[in-house]
């Protein structure tokens, strides 16, 4: 009888007995149709084999139970037992043998992907990648043409771990030939190409692959995305894919709003605001149901003072973001209150600012709502119940110490009162002398306070406990050349930090500014060209445009301290050039 007939029987006899008799008679049973029996083709014996390898492997001798159950995969040519056998032998923590079952699973059903995946796992497990390009083209070959370019996505992730960066992308390069040439796989294929090269930091070769890719389809985001990461790399030359990219592209495939949305992140990055805003607001109507633009867009028209426009970006952002309700979006909605209450706090409405605050609920962005009541406080002059107010903010966490004092220095340094906040921040360095940032941060502090001695000290501090720190060696260079002292000192300090951070566009401002200081105007303009073109921003913008004015190409100076001034109107260095110089652009 078969056992779920048996059950039902039961089932109707118990019934009987509960019920009591009918004082009629019962209506026919209704036949219930059962699902056909399957039976397992499993022997006797085989089933006893299979019995005796799990006893093995809980008994505490996983070999013998491994050889039993990989014998009967071979003679059932059965994947699930294949797996078992795979499964068992890693558990055992041999490797080799995981390996020998998935080969010999992977001979008997070759277009079996789940089989080729284990090879493929257990060969870069083993760091035996040079074994593994065979593989690699079986999966791919085995692969339908939907699902093909998502594996060739996810090939630099595989091989991530493999120490021997260079043969994982012979290995790759190899495997994917065929991809290359394939106008459905080129663009996929050229982006994994590119990726292998960065990361052994090969970046031009890494470009060059993106272009491959880009040419093979311009509408393609993958090339577009490893040009976004060469782009934050400092390569430049990556951007114009970017945008060609961005024209070609009709698509509102998720790969495509990503790159539309990175690019306008780095742009942010970059302080090139007006870019960014234009590429959120295109995006934006191009997409108005997705949320993370919003936000975005907010956050800059929040810092232009566009403040009728913020609120509204901050509402639809809000919208969006509570009907999707993921954890995600609960952390983007604090970001949107801070915002809310900082356009709040612009206006002087601090009643409505606090209200804003009070929706912020999550644990961990508790300290931020708290700095923003505190720069509430202060602007109405209660300075001292604002640093009361972090001060005697509970410690939930042990790092929440730590904040705190960031916090109160940073609030002090932003009211401009430049001596407690240096005294904060000491107070941060003895109760964690190990922090080099927050020592970092005191030596700025003491720069701003002007205790330019104190500044050099903990300069050198810094750079004792921490030689590889490049920014203290090029703001202690940096320091020197602006006051004009020690010049050949200042610029091999510098030069160290170029050589710890070659990419880094303010510390080669530091190292133009020193070269201008030292009278080298011709090599000074040269080098500060480039950094206001790796990255625009208003002290590079100083620098540049007092050099270019020294030259007398005083019309070029004048546009270029402009820039600056859209850029950040009060930035402290531009200014203090334009009144030294008693320039108005």
């Amino acid at each position: 009888m078969r056992p779920a007939l048996a059950a039902w029987l039961i089932g109707l006899a118990f019934g009987a007995l509960a019920q009591p008799a009918p004082a009629s008679a019962p209506p026919a049973p209704v036949v219930v149709a059962q699902p056909p029996v399957v039976n397992s083709a499993l022997n006797a014996p085989l089933f006893y084999q299979l019995l005796l390898g799990e006893l093995n492997v809980r008994g505490g001798d996983p070999g013998a139970g491994y050889s039993l159950i990989l014998d009967a995969a071979r003679r059932q040519r059965d994947p699930a037992l294949y797996r078992r056998a795979v499964e068992v032998a890693l558990q055992a923590r041999s490797g080799e043998a995981a390996l020998s079952a998935a080969r010999a699973w992977a001979q008997e059903a070759p277009a079996d992907a789940e089989a080729n995946r284990y090879v493929l796992q257990m060969l870069l497990a083993l760091n035996r990648p040079a074994e593994t390009a065979p593989v690699l083209k079986a999966i791919l070959q085995a692969a339908g043409p939907d699902e093909r370019n998502d594996i060739i996505n996810a090939i630099p992730q595989t091989y991530a771990r493999v120490q021997d960066k260079a043969q994982a992308a012979a290995v790759v390069r190899e495997a994917l030939e065929p991809s290359l040439k394939q106008p459905a796989q080129a663009a996929a294929a050229w982006t994994t190409v590119g990726r292998m090269a960065l990361a052994q930091d090969q970046l031009p070769q890494a470009l060059a692959a993106a272009r491959q890719g880009h040419e093979a389809d311009p509408a393609s985001p993958y090339p577009a995305l490893l040009a976004l990461e060469l782009l934050e790399r400092g390569q430049a030359d990556a951007e114009p894919l970017v945008r060609r990219q961005l024209l070609v592209s009709t698509s509102n495939s998720s790969d495509d709003i990503a790159v539309a949305l990175a690019y306008a992140r780095i742009l942010m990055d970059l302080q090139r605001h007006g870019e960014a805003r234009t590429q959120l607001e295109a995006l934006t109507t191009r997409q108005p149901d997705q949320a993370d633009p919003w936000l975005l867009l907010a956050s800059l028209q929040v810092q232009d003072n566009a403040l009728p426009a913020a609120t509204e970006s901050l509402q639809k952002y809000m919208s969006l973001a509570r009907r999707s309700g993921d954890e995600r979006a609960a952390r983007g909605l604090t970001q949107a209150y801070l915002l809310m209450a900082q356009v709040a706090e612009k206006q002087k409405d601090f009643v409505a600012a606090n209200a804003w605050l009070d929706r912020i609920e999550n644990v961990d962005d508790i300290m931020a709502a708290q700095a923003r009541r505190a720069s509430l406080l202060a602007r109405q002059g209660r300075m001292a119940e604002a640093r009361a107010l972090l001060r005697n903010q509970p410690e939930r966490r042990p790092e929440d110490a730590r904040l705190k004092l960031i916090a109160e220095a940073q609030l002090l340094r932003d009211f401009k009162d430049f001596e407690q906040a240096y005294q904060v921040y000491g107070e941060g360095v003895r109760s964690f002398p190990d922090d080099t940032d927050l020592l970092y941060d005191q030596a700025m502090m003491a720069e701003k306070a002007d205790r330019l001695d104190e500044m050099e000290r903990l300069l050198r501090r810094l750079i004792a406990a921490k030689p590889d720190h490049h920014h203290a060696y090029n703001a202690l260079g940096y320091s020197l050349a602006d006051r004009n002292l020690r010049l050949p000192e200042a610029k091999q300090l510098i030069e160290k930090a170029v050589s710890l951070a070659p990419g880094d566009a303010y510390i080669q401002d530091s190292l133009g500014w020193v070269e201008f200081r030292m009278g080298n105007a011709a090599r000074a303009l040269s080098i500060l060209r480039a950094a206001y073109s790796k990255r625009p921003d208003a002290e590079i913008a100083a620098h540049l445009g007092e050099v270019l004015w020294s030259q007398g190409q005083r019309d070029q100076a004048l546009l270029v301290w402009r820039e600056g001034l859209l850029l950040s109107a009060d930035n402290e260095t531009l200014q203090g050039t334009l009144k030294r110089l008693q320039v108005t652009p």
